[in-house]
């Protein structure tokens, strides 16, 4: 069995980190909503898990779909999620299918913060979101974590956004000037 590669257009690679810092937008949006709507109890909670799931779709797969490609980490830090092949936005079904990846780990993930201070094993959540996002690591052409492989999607640069990142650079970088003098 080989792996078949296609070779990119002329898309510009994004870094890790960026793509990183959207992910983490969207999971603190969506993590903080369900939150919200759960109790104090410790435990694995179906409301917070619906709403978790339903808050996803809606920011990681509906608004994509009609804004550009981009969920609002993605807007936040200049990139937007593309077709391999047409260089497109994907259609809703290829979305549901890549988000429906990042969802579940995401959701592991939200119930490991629930409860961890109580179960120091759910720690072990995370390991399906590592290993998705592992991936990207050495994929030194395409920089695509399993559910890009799988979607056959790729995450560029766009011209469109907040510059989220470029901002805090600046921010962090004019603080330590101002501490130096």
């Amino acid at each position: 069995m080989t792996i078949e590669r296609v070779t990119p257009k002329h898309y510009s690679q994004v870094e890790l980190g960026r793509r990183a810092m959207a992910l983490l937008i969207d999971f603190f949006i969506v993590w903080l909503l369900s939150s919200l709507l759960g109790s104090s109890e410790f435990g694995i909670q179906i409301v917070p898990i619906l709403v978790f799931a339903i808050a996803w779709v809606i920011l990681r797969v509906i608004l994509p779909y009609r804004n550009q490609g981009q969920s609002l980490g993605r807007y936040a830090v200049d990139i937007k999620l593309l077709e391999v092949q047409r260089g497109k936005v994907p259609d809703l079904q290829t979305l549901l299918k890549r988000e429906g990846i990042v969802g579940l780990g995401a959701l592991l993930v939200s119930i490991t913060l629930s409860n961890i201070v109580r179960n120091p094993t759910a720690l072990l959540l995370v390991i399906p979101l590592a290993i998705d996002f592992g991936a990207a690591f050495s994929d030194t052409q395409m920089r695509q974590a399993l559910h890009d492989r799988y979607a056959k999607t790729i995450i560029v640069s766009s011209l469109r956004g907040y510059s989220l990142d470029i901002k805090v650079k600046r921010l962090v970088e004019k603080m330590r000037r101002d501490m130096r003098q």
